[in-house]
């Protein structure tokens, strides 16, 4: 049985208030341009994922809405609507759909009638039959993540991308190259779904993306965030966690070196990347104006750092910091959501970049857990918490140097203005959204501004 499909002005409403709907304050104007219809073993239940294009003006975006529609309510369930006798549901929250994705990784479709295509790992057991329970994971704030728990075989988390683009998603692309690679601090890879949708833009005609990444749920997993801050308000020594953490950085950046492209800095990469980190530099003191004392060291601090022999540029993870980890007993660190920027084109988020970014942006998390102590009030022993963050980011580099075979101070200049950069990063969000946390980037940009004049 087919379902008229859902009017569009109705789930335009309904996406207002959806966390992944990134134009807040305006009424979406979509328009479908693609659909894959799922099998379903039902005929009162249809599955539906419509590719929605928002005309929204200034900012267009290409969203992916999975409907089920079904002839009988489901209680446990609030629908988006019912019209004519048909209940309409956002799929993730229907089980019937995570039935759906699990059958078609297995069965590893290409369907050009659909342009929809998926990629399985086979040497992983779904078994979408024996599905028992489907949950959304909250807090999101781009995707949608479903954790799909069946009657046998390990638990699956589908990480459904709610913003499509074209290309491959670096989330699905790099997690599944460092599995295959026998890297082991990333999940398990199950398989993806990408699809194809017009887009006039591109020579071609088309563009696609995925839609869907199936990977194992590591269910006693606990948040590197989480863990750092409960060791730092209690006292807890986190050092040999943050040197394990770095060799674990270490070795996902070596394997990402040997599975894809390297390309060596030029003198023109490295003019780029500077002048980038100028003009974050000249927006921050535009938005915090104190700042501008500090303009002098900090272009001393840049020029420190291009003049610096850079390392090769390769594939990173792009976001890294304590959120992105987890502590898995009898595993270690496990490293997690290589998406990158949702907003960024998935071009700019594929870009080969210096690995000593990656470094820099642990070292601003094991700052800011220490910070966050201090501006909440947790703490009043700043002296305690300056010697905790101190000891985990001296660690945290000695064990990321031990996995690569030497130390980080040749590059110690680069380090810096890459942690600078984030910094100023930090800065413009905190004025604009946290002003009690500004102090905490703040008093990175000083410390360093202050070390590259002394040095």
């Amino acid at each position: 049985m087919t379902f008229p499909p859902a009017e569009p002005g109705l789930i335009a409403q309904w996406m207002t208030g959806q966390r992944w709907y990134t134009n807040k304050g305006v009424t979406p104007r979509i328009e479908e341009i693609g659909r894959v219809a799922w099998p379903t073993h039902d005929d009162s239940i249809q599955i539906v994922t419509h590719l929605y294009l928002d005309h929204v003006e200034g900012k267009p975006a290409l969203y992916q809405v999975p409907l089920t529609y079904r002839r009988d309510p489901l209680p446990e369930l609030s629908p988006i609507a019912e019209v004519d006798g048909v209940w309409i549901y956002d799929a993730p929250h229907d089980v019937a759909y995570s039935r759906a994705l699990l059958e078609a990784i297995n069965a590893e479709r290409h369907d050009d009638g659909h342009s929809m295509s998926t990629d399985a790992d086979h040497s992983g057991s779904l078994n979408p039959s024996h599905v028992t329970e489907a949950n959304v994971l909250t807090g999101e704030q781009s995707n949608t993540s479903i954790v799909i728990r069946t009657e046998d075989g390990v638990p699956v988390i589908c990480k459904v991308f709610r913003a499509l683009h074209h290309g491959d998603n670096p989330d699905v692309e790099l997690q599944s190259a460092l599995a295959a690679a026998g890297f082991k601090s990333v999940p398990r890879s199950f398989g993806s779904i990408s699809a194809q949708w017009p887009d006039s833009g591109r020579p071609e005609g088309r563009a696609q993306g995925h839609l869907v990444f199936a990977q194992e749920f590591l269910e006693t997993a606990r948040d590197g965030w989480k863990v750092a801050v409960s060791a730092a308000s209690n006292g807890y020594d986190f050092s040999p966690a943050a040197y394990d953490l770095g060799i674990a950085t270490a070795e996902m950046h070596a394997t990402l070196g040997s599975t894809f492209d390297l390309h060596p800095m030029s003198s023109a990469d490295v003019a780029h990347v500077i002048a980038q980190m100028r003009g974050r530099l000249a927006a921050a003191i535009a938005e915090v104006p104190s700042l501008a004392t500090l303009e002098e060291p900090l272009a001393h601090l840049l020029g420190r750092a291009a003049a610096a022999p850079w390392p090769a540029l390769q594939r990173i993870h792009g976001d890294l910091h304590l959120g992105q980890v987890l502590d898995v007993p009898g595993r270690a660190w496990v490293i997690v959501d290589f998406e990158g920027e949702p907003l960024r084109p998935m071009k700019e988020r594929r870009r080969l970049d210096s690995a000593l970014r990656d470094v820099a942006g642990m070292l601003r998390s094991f700052d800011y857990v220490g910070g966050s102590l201090v501006v909440t009030g947790e703490t009043h022993d700043q002296a305690a918490i300056d010697e905790w963050v101190e000891n985990c980011r001296s660690a945290f580099v000695r064990g990321y140097a031990d996995a690569r075979g030497h130390d980080l101070s040749a590059e110690q200049a680069i380090i810096d203005a890459f942690e600078v950069d984030k910094a100023l990063y930090e800065t413009v969000y905190e004025v604009r959204n946290r002003p009690h946390w500004l102090p905490i980037p703040i008093a990175a940009i000083t410390r360093l501004s202050t070390r590259a004049v002394q040095s």
